[in-house]
């Protein structure tokens, strides 16, 4: 018999998780997620903006705080997931950061590192750790990992960003020839989006840009309707 505490799903009603939950394109999916009537769970680092989540939009939804760039909080989060919510059917691996714009002389080793671990590192520890009991639960299920134009193409003062995403997207096709055919692996471009990310590149002309919560309302379904068929695809959010 299951654990009393485990949410019982509807064929229905999505299970997602997120991480990066707290600001920009992942609150935005949170809340989008959560209206379609989806059961969400999702991470993020500060602790202040979960609980305020948390009291937003119920006991039905779970948000833990944890950084993908620590291994062992990735696990923890992933054991939360299990016993809270189930295995999940759908993982948005959101979270990253960037560098302060310059030329590569001057992104010391200490912010390129946390950028790799956070960027590429946080989303091979999510798949490591979610993928097993994936695998083992046998139902369709879709990782997309959050590319960018910048892992596709490239641009001056953001080449370590740019170097994760590019990362991102070699990762995200290597592991999809590595699944079961009933789990699919995707790669995302979300666009050009008004986030604080983008404030840091481009200044006020960011806010030229799509709101989070006007890019989730053709995201989220979007999303919501993606497939094991699209397996291994470098996808761009409409």
């Amino acid at each position: 018999m299951p654990p009393s505490n485990i949410i019982t799903l509807s064929t229905e009603r999505k299970r997602v998780v997120i991480t990066g939950c707290t600001r920009g394109l992942g609150r935005a999916l949170v809340e989008g997620f959560v209206a379609r009537g989806d059961l969400v769970a999702a991470c993020g680092r500060s602790l202040k903006a979960l609980r305020a989540m948390g009291r937003q939009l119920g006991p039905a939804h779970h948000f833990h705080q944890a950084d993908v760039s620590d291994d062992g909080q990735v696990a923890a989060f992933r054991d939360l997931v299990l016993e809270k919510m189930g295995v999940p059917n759908l993982i948005l691996n959101n979270a990253a950061v960037i560098n302060r714009s310059g030329p590569i002389w001057e992104v010391g080793p200490g912010e390129f590192g946390e950028l790799m671990a956070t960027n590429v590192g946080g989303v091979a520890s999510v798949m490591r750790h979610f993928l097993p009991a994936l695998i083992e639960a046998g139902e369709p299920a879709v990782i997309v990992n959050f590319s960018s134009g910048w892992g596709r193409s490239t641009a001056p003062e953001v080449a370590p960003y740019c170097a994760s995403k590019w990362a991102v997207e070699g990762l995200s096709q290597a592991v999809s020839q590595e699944v079961p055919p009933f789990i699919g692996v995707v790669a995302l471009n979300p666009g050009v989006i008004h986030t604080a990310m983008l404030e840091s590149c481009f200044g006020r002309g960011a806010a030229s840009y799509p709101e989070p919560h006007d890019w989730a309302r053709s995201a989220v379904p979007f999303l919501a309707n993606l497939r094991p068929s699209d397996n291994g695809k470098a996808l761009t959010a409409p």
